[in-house]
């Protein structure tokens, strides 16, 4: 039988086919800011952490009790059009107990800059974070955060290849991965995207860096766009000689997919730390 998707919008709709998905993102904003004051507290955090010059290049630090054994760096989502740093934090909390500093960049939204420029922002913000902590470096993101961590890992990231030889592990949570769907949605009159934009900015059709690990992770009841990418990421780069892996959480939709991040103990942490 043969499928084929006529409602684009709808196809990339989270909030509005999740059960109560209006109440987010105002869930994640409580636990957050209560993790900051905690850390604030324990003077185990530098929040705004200038990486640049514009106003959202900022990043939130957060430290171990012990001395760093490397760096994770967290991405947020929102469509690369919302959102900042300031609703995550709470999310650093995984990886802080088991001994790694968590840096958090926000960045500046479309439509102010194109999808490209956001990129390179964020390059520009994790060797920023390289360069407060030593050791091996994970990254992770979230949906569009998801997309910006992993095109870190493509030939043609905006890190130079010192600071790629530092990157040990990539795990892109509900990524977006190949643009192009997008160009169909009414989103992209703020992101403003053409084919050869989409194209230049899709990890799924460049190539990976030598040496690339990337953990593909989704949520078993997400939609199905986002299953999709997730799965067409890892079978891409594996048939181009990266290190993959596609992983489907049974029950976890796109907003309650990175809760296990908080998780010292979790199988996402586990993901990226191992």
């Amino acid at each position: 039988m043969l499928n084929a998707i006529k409602d684009w919008d709808n196809a990339y709709a989270n909030g509005a086919n999740i059960s109560g998905g209006e109440r987010w993102p105002g869930l994640w904003v409580e636990p957050a800011e209560n993790y900051r004051k905690a850390m604030l507290a324990e003077q185990r955090a530098r929040l705004d952490v200038a990486y640049g010059d514009g106003p959202r290049h900022r990043l939130d630090l957060f430290m171990p009790r012990e001395s760093a054994r490397g760096l994770v760096v967290f991405v947020h989502g929102g469509y690369w059009m919302r959102l900042d740093k300031s609703f995550w934090s709470h999310l650093a909390r995984g990886a802080v107990e088991r001994g790694y500093a968590v840096a958090m960049p926000s960045y500046t939204l479309c439509p102010e800059v194109g999808i490209a420029d956001i990129t390179a922002e964020i390059g520009r913000a994790i060797g920023r974070a390289m360069d407060e902590i030593a050791g091996p470096v994970a990254l992770t993101g979230h949906s569009a955060g998801g997309h910006l961590v992993t095109r870190m890992i493509c030939t043609s990231s905006p890190l130079n290849e010192t600071r790629q030889r530092r990157l040990a592990k990539v795990v892109s949570i509900s990524g977006l991965h190949d643009l192009r769907p997008l160009l169909k949605t009414a989103m992209n009159q703020t992101l403003r995207m053409d084919d050869r934009v989409a194209r230049e900015e899709s990890p799924a059709l460049l190539s990976p860096i030598e040496g690339a690990r990337v953990v593909a992770w989704v949520g078993g009841a997400e939609r199905n766009e986002f299953r999709r990418q997730a799965q067409l990421l890892a079978n891409i780069w594996m048939g181009l000689g990266a290190a993959t892996a596609h992983v489907e959480m049974p029950d976890r939709h796109h907003f309650d997919v990175i809760d296990d991040l908080a998780d010292p103990q979790s199988a996402l942490v586990d993901a990226l730390l191992s």
